[in-house]
């Protein structure tokens, strides 16, 4: 299954919120009568906001929506070509849950801002495939689908995990490096194929 992981998106709206401090009435000085505004902090995690949960059969349109909304480069990192216009037959291939598949969203209010999936044979081989939305960039929204993903499929019996990754694709394999140092790597055709353990991951 091909992979990519994505930076997630950085909330624009300022996490401050002004405080008034009026001069004190005995200070004389040039300026002194003018209010002075400090600033309080609220520190909010980003992507605290987004749900991590399983796909649904009224999903359809918020991927077709995720789908469309995603760069061509971000496309073909996925899906190893470009899009276009989502077919109805991708959409709905990319939410089959059944006893050999698994899909996970990453949901922020209405719109898939990420998404998940595993596939085997019900043995203890299992492979993913993950992408987030370009606007969601370098909070680690695609590691924590991975690592929620990787749980779901050791509890259901697997013991390796498999991706194919484009070798343009170097987050990915810096990535895969750091969680995996003891993965196997095979390259062929502009493609890297990988295989770990999925209880490195899930630790």
């Amino acid at each position: 299954m091909r992979t990519q992981l994505v930076r997630p998106y950085r909330d624009p709206s300022p996490a401050v919120r002004p405080a008034v401090r009026r001069a004190d009435a005995g200070d004389r000085r040039p300026g002194a009568d003018v209010e002075v505004r400090r600033v309080d902090v609220e520190v909010r995690r980003p992507g605290a906001d987004v749900e991590v949960r399983p796909a649904r059969t009224d999903d359809e349109e918020r991927i077709r929506r995720f789908l469309a909304g995603l760069s061509p480069r971000t496309q073909t990192l996925r899906f190893f070509t470009g899009l276009g216009r989502p077919a109805a037959s991708l959409v709905r291939a990319l939410l089959v849950v059944d006893e050999r598949r698994d899909v996970l969203l990453a949901v922020c209010g209405d719109e898939v801002v990420g998404h998940a999936m595993s596939s085997g044979d019900g043995g203890a081989a299992v492979e993913i495939a993950v992408v987030v939305a370009d606007g969601w960039q370098g909070l680690g929204l695609g590691s924590r689908l991975v690592r929620r993903l990787l749980r779901r499929a050791e509890a259901k019996g697997a013991r390796t995990v498999g991706m194919d990754v484009m070798a343009e694709n170097r987050g990915v394999l810096a990535m895969i490096g750091r969680k995996w140092p003891d993965a196997t790597l095979r390259s062929s055709l502009g493609t890297v194929e990988v295989t770990a353990a999925v209880r490195r991951e899930v630790r």
